[in-house]
């Protein structure tokens, strides 16, 4: 049972990020900050080896510093940053790469439809939720955390983490 809910946190926090960050353009710092947590009470009931959670956490300084590097000139925000390398914490040596690569595709699939919606889709045509005008509002980022969480659940499934809540299902 405590397996099988710890399985389904990062799952959850996910979802949670990618709507929070959609609706109000921001990734609030408990986010990242649970998955450092949680990360570590799986690494420790699954029994990880600290050589291999010190890669984890080696992955995730790593992404921090590149995702910091990308929010210095403003390419994406400080939220961003913070929960790209928490992911990467999860993703370990074995998949960070291919999570980088998936969630920099769907950023920028999520990019040109966000450019394409603010050009054919007037405001008129919107109905009056605050977080659409915000987002069809040219002086307005794009909301990265989407790509980042679904690039996340796109690999997560695969990881060896995952595999080892998941065994004894």
């Amino acid at each position: 049972m405590l397996m099988s809910a710890l399985a389904v946190i990062f799952p959850l926090l996910m979802a949670f990020s990618a709507a929070y960050d959609l609706l109000t353009m921001r990734i609030p710092n408990w986010i990242s900050l649970a998955l450092l947590i949680t990360f570590c009470i799986c690494a420790v009931a699954i029994g990880m080896p600290l050589d291999i959670m010190g890669m984890h956490f080696a992955v995730g300084l790593g992404v921090l510093v590149g995702a910091f590097l990308l929010f210095i000139p403003g390419w994406i925000g400080g939220g961003d940053a913070k929960l790209a390398a928490a992911i990467g914490l999860w993703m370990g040596t074995e998949f960070a790469l291919q999570f980088l690569l998936i969630a920099t595709f769907l950023g920028g699939v999520l990019t040109i439809a966000l450019l394409l919606f603010r050009a054919y889709f007037p405001v008129v045509w919107l109905p009056k939720a605050e977080w659409l005008v915000r987002l069809h509002n040219k002086e307005v980022g794009a909301p990265y955390g989407i790509a980042l969480a679904a690039g996340a659940m796109f690999v997560y499934a695969n990881t060896p983490l995952f595999d080892a809540l998941t065994s004894n299902l």
